[in-house]
């Protein structure tokens, strides 16, 4: 087990620890090298005993709660670096691996999501865990900031893509 300052990453390691699904904690400290470049860091490696192993990077993201007549909006931003890493790491890895992002969210005690999503508890906190994967993001992404270099999915984009990740990740 990694020592995680991140509690995102903490908790959905956790979890895989609570389901006991086989995974491979990757230590972030150190940028790995392939050939003549520097690959950011993906945060897991999980072994699934039915369909694909998966490159996991764990998004910490809110879930922001509606304003009066509003519908939820969950953040599901990511960074062109992001993209581009976990897109070298499905190809070096090659067949039977796929990179996904796990967008983890911290839900708040009254969030009307804690009776309608399948969450798991962590130090007090509620968290709710959906797997993108990374060639699905990759077709539907827009620009969000050109100066962060980061991208987003609108949210019907995203709801449809999304999956729990207890529906893709079994033991």
């Amino acid at each position: 087990m990694v020592i995680r300052r991140n509690h995102y990453d903490a908790a959905f390691e956790a979890y895989l620890r609570a389901q006991k699904i086989p995974y491979v904690a990757v230590d972030e400290k150190r940028r790995a090298l392939a050939k003549d470049a520097s690959i950011k860091s993906l945060d897991f490696i999980v072994y699934g005993s039915e369909g694909p192993n998966l490159l996991i990077d764990v998004k910490g993201r809110t879930e922001i709660t509606p304003h009066q007549n509003q519908s939820r909006r969950w953040e599901n931003w990511a960074t062109l670096e992001d993209i581009q890493g976990l897109q070298r790491w499905q190809d070096l890895f090659g067949n039977g691996f796929v990179s996904s992002f796990v967008f983890a969210y911290q839900l708040p005690e009254n969030s009307i999501s804690n009776s309608l999503e399948k969450l798991f508890e962590f130090r007090g906190s509620l968290y709710a865990f959906y797997l993108v994967k990374i060639d699905e993001y990759r077709l539907k992404m827009k620009p969000r900031s050109e100066s962060w270099q980061t991208v987003f999915l609108h949210q019907q984009d995203f709801h449809e893509m999304r999956k729990p990740v207890d529906a893709v990740i079994q033991a």
